[in-house]
Parts: structure tokens; sequence; C-alpha cells
């Protein structure tokens, strides 16, 4: 029997159409031959669907009448339960309430809910194997204030930062605006701490801007982060694939860009009318650069991998200042655009295998987890213990 592999996709979040796009590449280049395929879209909503009709892209242009093709579906909170769920089972289905069964579930859920450990926090529950960063590496990667931290105390170099929540913003505006302008001055970028996609990030030139920015940030995160803006800044990305422990590194890719700052459309709409994925924008594949640059570039996007205890493939972003040619790490996308396939094709690496190493490396952290000692075969009430303060055989409050 073929593994089954279970490929969740959509998700509550503003990069829900990218994830599509994502999804859709992937289970495209999953080799039928040695696996099934099975797809679960999540609606902006929440609602789980599976159904052939999700394999074709070109059905997601009518998602109403796409999803009354599938079924909805769910997965019990119980740790070995890898089984989908019909929710209103019908017809063939209505004594049998189980739509399959998964093996492995690959999560392409790009942004909040999915990429920030959320997600992955419901499959460590399960117990269920699962392909990328688990539920910590998840939330550090995505936060971009927490990110920054570990890299900086781990001597990764990124650029100066100031950080806040919205609710200081407004609170104590002049204050946080002294310190932007006395610790980073202008130009400064302002982020939502936790969104990918460019989403939320704005240049801000001097103090009026810099309000407009944060307060639009706001609107999408509880945190924001201003930073420093190399101005003369090349960019560079390389993808990382395998665990901390054992990890290769991508060929570099330099994105193009059509403004100040990567935009949404530079990333995602490739100079087209319509959404491609990371795979369609303009880039430089491999990146001109010396080879010393290149050596390093490789390497702080493997140390940026392994300080955060990464797993799967993730694809890490660095600045590096034309004029000085000093290199930051910018951040790591745990659950990059399109897997960055196109990074590990020109690496000598097919789609294909890039799936299928995503399976082993499933299977391979899971049966680890399995060897830990997480719960003692002991009770300590039918010892006697664990009843200190308890009158009558019955818990209370001591005071």
């Amino acid at each position: 029997m073929k593994t089954n592999i279970g490929v969740f996709f959509g998700g509550r979040s503003t990069e829900h159409e990218i994830a599509m796009i994502s999804a859709n590449q992937a289970m495209a280049a999953i080799d039928r031959n040695k696996f099934d395929v099975t797809p679960v879209y999540v609606s902006k909503d929440g609602k789980w669907f599976t159904g052939d009709a999700l394999l074709d892209i070109k059905n997601y242009r009518d998602i109403p009448s796409m999803l009354k093709q599938c079924k909805e579906v769910y997965m019990r909170p119980i740790y070995g339960d890898y089984n989908l769920y019909l929710v209103n089972p019908q017809g063939l289905f209505k004594n049998k309430n189980i739509a399959c069964k998964l093996d492995v579930v690959i999560p392409v859920m790009h942004g909040a809910n999915g990429e920030d450990g959320t997600f992955e926090g419901l499959l460590d529950y399960i117990g269920i194997p699962y392909a990328g960063c688990d539920t910590l590496s998840s939330a550090n990667g995505m936060d971009k204030i927490t990110m920054k931290m570990i890299l900086r105390e781990n001597g990764i170099p990124v650029v100066d930062y100031v950080w806040f929540t919205d609710r200081q913003w407004f609170a104590d505006k002049d204050r946080l605006i002294n310190e932007v302008e006395s610790n980073l001055g202008y130009p400064v970028i302002v982020k939502p701490a936790n969104l990918g996609s460019s989403i939320g990030i704005g240049a801000a030139h001097n103090r009026k801007e810099l309000e407009a920015k944060v307060e639009d940030a706001s609107r999408y995160a509880s945190r924001i982060i201003v930073e420093h803006m190399v101005e003369q800044l090349q960019e560079i990305n390389c993808s990382v694939l395998g665990d901390c422990d054992e990890f290769r590194t991508s060929v570099l890719e330099e994105p193009i860009k059509s403004e100040e700052i990567l935009s949404y459309t530079d990333k995602y709409m490739g100079g087209s009318k319509t959404p491609r994925g990371m795979a369609a924008s303009a880039k430089k594949i491999p990146a001109e650069l010396p080879e010393n640059e290149t050596a390093e570039i490789r390497r702080l996007a493997g140390e940026t991998f392994r300080v955060l205890s990464c797993h799967g493939v993730s694809r890490v972003d660095v600045i590096v200042d034309r004029e000085t040619r000093n290199i930051y790490v910018n951040e790591i996308n745990t659950i990059p655009g399109s897997l960055s396939f196109y990074l590990w094709e020109a690496t000598g690496i097919s789609f294909s295998s890039l799936m299928e190493t995503l399976v082993g490396l499933a299977v391979k952290r899971n049966d680890r987890r399995r060897r830990k000692v997480l719960t003692f075969n002991q009770n300590i009430f039918a010892l006697g213990g664990g009843t200190k303060g308890v009158k009558g055989g019955k818990f209370g409050t001591k005071h």
C-alpha cells in the first residue's frame, strides 16, 4: 500500500491564495507511483475540505462551486488517530464517517495560523508525521522580533531594530518615535512582526511616513518591528533542506524588485496579470556574487536554519549592503513560496525528489520522537503521593 500524503493548504491567513498556488505545485510534483495524495483545503473561515476538485488550480476561480464538489472533513485531537473524518456522511458514506487515513502531512500554509506553529501544534498533539518545522521553530521563525533576538544572540548579523506593540504605540507614540529616530534614524522599514509576502511592510523616510506605516502595520499584527533600512541593498535568497543537525544549502537567487522594497506583486505576479507563485517572480539564478560572498551567505543561511532548530525546507533571505558589502540575515521563511523548488532544481534536485525527501524527513523525525520519554508508567496517587493539602480524600485549598 502506498503512503498517503495529506497536503494541507489555504488557511486563515493573508497569504491564503499564495498557499493555494504553492500547494498545487507541490501536489503536482509528488510521484503518484510511490505516493497517494489527499488534498485538504482550509477555507478562510477555518473549515476543512477534501476532494479531487482541489487538484485542478483552474477550479479555484470559483471557490464556492469547487467546494460543492468536495467533502467537509476534520481530524480528532487524539494521539495516534490519523484519520480524516467526514463532517456530514451521506450516501455510500452514511454509516462510515472516515474519509481516509493519512500517513504523513505536508503543511503548505503560508503566514499566520499555519506557518507560525499553530497548525504544527495540532499535528504534534495528534502525533502524525509531518514535514517542516515543528511548533517551536515555526513560531520563532515566523515572528521577526523573536527570530532576530535569537539570531543576534548566536552571532548572526541582523540590522538594528526597535520593536513595540500596537498598544504601546498608541499610548506612548512620541517616546517610541524618538527611540526610532535616535537609535535608527531615517530611512527605516516598518513591518508587522508575524506576516510574510511583503504584506503591511513599508519604508519611512520621515516622521510623518513613520506614523502612517506603523498604523498600517498595526492593522495586521499587534507586534511591530522597525528596522534600519539599508538603502543600497541587494537581496539574496538561499534555501536550506534537512534538519538542524544535517542539512544542505541551495544555489543563491537574487530577486528583481520594481520598487524600493520587494513587493507582493514582485514576488507572486511575476510581471503578469495573474499570480503564479514565487517560481514566476523575476530573479537571477544563480545570483552573480563573488565566491567568498556566496560561501558566506550559504553559511549564514545554514546557521540560521540550525540555531532556530528548523526542519524540512526553508528559505533564508539576506541583505547585502552594496556600499560596504556587509551581509545581514533578514528573515527565514519556514514554509517558503513554491517550497523553493526552483532553487533546488537549479541545485540539481528535482521537485519530485524534493517532495520525497520531505516525506522521508517527516517519518525520520517522528521515529526519533517516539524514542523519547514523554510519560512515566507510574501513578503517584496509587503510591500515596500527591495528596498534600487534601482532607477526607477530597481535593481542597489549603490556607
